[in-house]
């Protein structure tokens, strides 16, 4: 399933392809993208081309320089995965989750999704110049993995949560 972007590209079917599309973390990802576009830019894109910069292959990777600062295009994405994960964490828990985000100049740094003084997330970044993900499968699973670690501490500890 392949559709004409607005400028004029055709997508790889890199998401709309796999066999758990639409997965739910496919769904809040795209979303988290198109909340941030305040311009309307990515309004009628499809969501596996919103989200083909998420996959990166080896061969890709290996072209990504780690000198100098992470770009702030890949901040963005980094912010906008984590974010994604804090929405379905705070659907699914009912706890407001929210998302801190700390990297150096050389790609080091976390990435943490809280609610109140919970941390439900705590993921250390290395190489964050390189972020990305093999698969949509591998990215999906990534994601459905964290929200479901943070919905059990979340509802596990739901006064935490609230505090």
């Amino acid at each position: 399933m392949t559709s004409q972007s607005p400028n004029g590209s055709q997508p790889a079917a890199v998401i709309a392809d796999s066999p758990t599309a639409p997965a739910e973390a496919v769904k809040a990802l795209a979303l988290q993208i198109r909340i941030n576009d305040v311009f309307g830019t990515y309004a009628r894109w499809s969501d596996d081309l919103l989200l083909k910069p998420f996959i990166v292959t080896r061969e890709q990777k290996r072209t990504i320089t780690t000198e100098g600062p992470v770009e702030p295009i890949t901040r963005g994405r980094i912010q906008a995965f984590f974010r994604s994960i804090a929405y379905r964490i705070e659907a699914g828990s009912g706890l407001m989750a929210q998302v801190a985000l700390d990297l150096n100049d050389e790609g080091f740094g976390y990435a943490l999704v809280f609610a109140g003084k919970l941390l439900l997330v705590n993921r250390s970044l290395r190489d964050a110049h390189r972020f990305g993900f093999l698969t949509s499968e591998d990215l999906i699973a990534e994601s459905d993995k964290l929200t479901a670690q943070g919905i059990s501490l979340a509802n596990r500890f739901q006064e935490v949560g609230k505090a």
